[in-house]
């Protein structure tokens, strides 16, 4: 009867959380005036997706959270690294500069969305997709930041005394001897950072426009006069989570040996 229950309450909490998902992958395959419908598929049609890259120029949006999302790990991510490291090695600026960090993210983003449109209007970055790639890789470093440390942390020290020992500088210790064992760690921190930049919504409606919208903007947008879209809805959000799908699939091992890997000491 334990096991039984304990199945039972995996299976449940399995159809709880694949449900929504799967219910919106249903209404992207089927019309608009049957979106509401409780059957499992009352139709088939492919006129949502056709309509995305049609009319609404899904495909340029698609293309622009790529490359935002991407860009903003491959800036933040060696900054997170290095002051990670200086934390996990040095204790750079004590306890009270780890608690600046951390500080960062407790911040509401409204209250920190008008000063960064003011500072990329100043620096004539609105509209842009640099504008949108500076202000995410500003948001995740704190997060990237505290999630290195951690790896560094489980990294033996004694390995960098070894290799300085053999005449290797602190840096040349730091990139041929904790870089390479830290590569899951890094590759579990850069899917995390990829997936903040890709989902996030408030700072690209505000410092986007037209024409560098992204994915959750393009799809808040598909509201009319007679309501949402949701077949529409639907179709983006079944192509929004599918390279987030493919990546953690081919990555996995990496992201589970990375998460695990801080706290092994």
């Amino acid at each position: 009867m334990r096991k039984f229950g304990l199945h039972f309450g995996l299976i449940l909490a399995c159809v709880v959380v694949l449900l929504p998902p799967l219910w919106a992958l249903r209404t992207s395959f089927v019309p608009e005036s049957m979106s509401y419908s409780t059957e499992i598929l009352p139709a088939f049609t492919l006129d949502n997706y056709a309509g995305l890259f049609a009319k609404n120029r899904f495909g340029t949006f698609y293309v622009n959270s790529l490359i935002v999302a991407l860009g903003s790990v491959i800036v933040a991510l060696p900054f997170a690294a290095c002051t990670g490291y200086a934390f996990a090695r040095f204790r750079t600026g004590g306890r009270f500069a780890r608690f600046v960090v951390l500080a960062t993210q407790m911040l509401p983003p409204v209250a920190l969305v008008l000063p960064a449109f003011a500072l990329l209007r100043g620096a004539g970055l609105t509209n842009s997709l640099p504008g949108l790639i500076l202000v995410y890789s500003a948001l995740n470093l704190p997060f990237l930041t505290w999630i290195l440390m951690g790896f560094f942390e489980g990294v033996p020290v004694d390995m960098e005394w070894a290799a300085m020992t053999d005449g290797a500088t602190a840096w040349g210790a730091f990139w041929r001897i904790v870089i390479p064992i830290s590569l899951p760690g890094l590759a579990a921190a850069g899917v995390l950072g990829f997936i903040l930049s890709w989902n996030e919504f408030l700072f690209a409606l505000v410092l986007s426009g037209p024409q560098t919208a992204t994915i959750p903007v393009s799809l808040a947008a598909l509201q009319t006069s007679n309501g949402v879209q949701i077949a529409k809805v639907s179709a983006g959000v079944v192509l929004a989570i599918l390279p987030l799908v493919i990546a953690s699939r081919f990555i996995q091992r990496f992201i589970i040996q990375g998460l695990t890997f801080g706290g092994v000491k």
